[in-house]
């Protein structure tokens, strides 16, 4: 185990491990416009929900490597409204671009070539192509320091919000499939939340908890931190009566034959047949299997 106090490094070094570890982040692509009518639109990875009554987002435009504030930040302080447009993959590469250290009052929507269009309660405009578009008015501005690096967390309230057809299911719930969102990663290391990399874990309960599962259970060479995890979310134990009912059921004659036959340990078997369960979400069954030997 590596440990480091930020204090023994300069901020650049010990930023690397941050947004190495601290990830996938979601970007805010925020668009901005000056007093001047110069509308600005740069990729925040700084950025999240905050809380939904009212509908807060916050975002964090660090100072550049020459401790000078970012045009966004810039802007917010002349025009305090902001579009959070979301970044998908479609849009990545276009995304990068505008990221880069334009000149001031240069237009990234024509650099990056993306499309502006008009936003209903705030001056800057929003992103076409952005699959969700935030429209926000900043309620306070808070800076960290002044170098570079130095932080400012804009908190916004949402007061109008845009979401494409496309990204919707059948039952109207947003899919993240068709959403096909990106984060940031350390370095130049990009994360895609689609097919494979999606996964769904059941809403927490009040269960048993792994620290009652019996110690074998717990100490498992087998069984993952997330099996346990699994095991200790349902709610209650099998009864005996169950435990008996199973074992006797012949659910696991098969097991018990390999044992004795092929001079396997019955326990690992039982261990192994628990996990297949587990990942076909089979809880009860998984804890009967590992509990029928069990008094």
């Amino acid at each position: 185990m590596r440990t480091i106090n930020p204090a023994d490094l300069q901020p650049n070094e010990f930023y690397r491990f941050m947004i190495g570890t601290i990830g996938p982040r979601p970007i805010a692509f925020a668009s901005t416009i000056g007093a001047s009518g110069a509308v600005n639109l740069s990729p925040f990875s700084f950025f999240n929900i905050f809380g939904y009554n009212p509908a807060t987002l916050v975002f964090a435009p660090s100072r550049n490597r020459h401790g000078h504030k970012k045009h966004t930040l810039l802007n917010l302080e002349e025009v305090g409204e902001v579009v959070i447009n979301i970044v998908n993959y479609a849009m990545v590469e276009q995304m990068s671009l505008a990221s880069a250290e334009f000149e001031q009052g240069i237009n990234e929507f024509d650099k990056a070539g993306f499309t502006a269009i008009s936003s209903d309660r705030v001056r800057p405009p929003r992103v076409a192509e952005s699959p969700a578009a935030f429209e926000c008015v900043v309620k306070q501005i808070i800076h960290t320091g002044d170098g570079p690096g130095a932080g400012s967390l804009v908190i916004c309230e949402v007061v109008m919000g845009h979401f494409h057809d496309t990204i919707f299911d059948a039952k109207g719930a947003i899919d993240p499939n068709q959403l096909d969102l990106i984060g940031r990663m350390g370095a130049d290391w990009y994360c895609r939340a689609h097919g494979d990399a999606l996964f769904e874990v059941a809403r927490p309960q009040v269960g048993i908890g792994v620290d009652q599962l019996p110690a074998d259970i717990r100490n498992s060479a087998i069984l993952s931190g997330n099996d346990l995890g699994k095991l200790g979310s349902f709610q209650a134990f099998p009864t005996a009566e169950e435990i008996k009912a199973y074992r006797e059921s012949g659910a696991l004659t098969e097991l018990v034959d390999e044992a004795r036959n092929g001079c396997q340990y019955l326990p690992d078997l039982l261990h192994v047949r628990a996990k297949r369960l587990l990942i076909e979400n089979k809880v009860k069954e998984a804890l009967l299997t590992l509990l029928a030997t069990q008094g």
